[in-house]
């Protein structure tokens, strides 16, 4: 479903400030894969995710959704296919619109859109539907702003609108970061359950180690620019925060002193 080829990418080249931001990374995500993607500051996780979502190309290097070669194409017209919620909860909607006008926003990346017809009665019933199942009362505000939501509110609803078209990638930008932990354990389990509801194929950014064990099927690890450990759905069974740390330790082989305060 999502395929990265040999990604190379390099900021400000040939100055004294180059940084290589990904170097030889080969990825792919059958469909219905959740790979968390864990790593240091600086590792090029957010890199990664600006790569797929079109928001970045690479200097070198394809990236493939369901077998198309969507390298050079723009990122809004990737964004038919691609689900992205940010960590800020202000990102990914419109403060001054009312919850019905940001779910005809979302609504409108697959179908044709009409702005007269954005909100149609049809469509009210389909949000209310699908705001129900965030059992937050969602679907009884529908014409409440979303900048008076709360945090946690407001998350929920971007996951809402990025997920409920089904696009064939989501991304998750370390989604549950600026939440307090009652919330963000809240938009914890509402991932999981969008995602195994629909079989969305997933690549989640996260700081937290043990969200990246609990979530997904798979696990990936980050440092300067290259991933250097990669599990499988058994190995990922078999992980733990000592274990993933002491598997950084042995490929890094030293500054395991700051490694988790990095990492967890």
């Amino acid at each position: 479903m999502l395929q990265l080829k040999q990604i190379y990418k390099v900021f400000n080249e040939g100055t004294p400030d180059e940084k290589m931001a990904l170097s030889h990374i080969d990825l792919h995500l059958s469909k219905g894969d959740f790979v968390t993607v864990i790593g240091s500051n600086g590792a090029g996780k957010s890199t990664l995710m600006n790569m797929v979502s079109g928001k970045l190309k690479p200097d070198i290097g394809q990236i493939m959704i369901d077998g198309k070669n969507v390298t050079s194409l723009q990122e809004h017209k990737r964004a038919r296919q691609i689900g992205r919620v940010f960590q800020d909860p202000m990102a990914g909607t419109a403060p001054a619109m009312t919850i019905e006008e940001n779910l005809a926003i979302a609504y409108g990346r697959t179908a044709t859109r009409n702005l007269k017809w954005g909100v149609t009665k049809k469509r009210k019933e389909l949000f209310r539907e699908k705001l129900e199942s965030l059992n937050l009362g969602l679907e009884n505000r529908l014409n409440a702003k979303v900048g008076l939501l709360s945090g946690g509110e407001r998350q929920a609803l971007s996951l809402l609108m990025a997920t409920f078209t089904e696009p064939k990638i989501l991304l998750l930008d370390e989604h549950t970061a600026a939440l307090d932990p009652s919330r963000a354990e809240l938009v914890t389990r509402l991932t999981k359950d969008i995602v195994k509801e629909y079989g969305l194929t997933t690549l989640m950014v996260t700081h937290n180690m043990q969200q990246a064990l609990d979530l997904g099927n798979r696990l990936i690890l980050m440092d300067k620019g290259q991933i250097i450990f990669m599990s499988d759905e058994e190995q990922k069974k078999q992980l733990t925060i000592e274990k993933l740390l002491s598997e950084f330790q042995r490929i890094r082989g030293e500054q395991m002193a700051s490694d988790r305060a990095m990492l967890v």
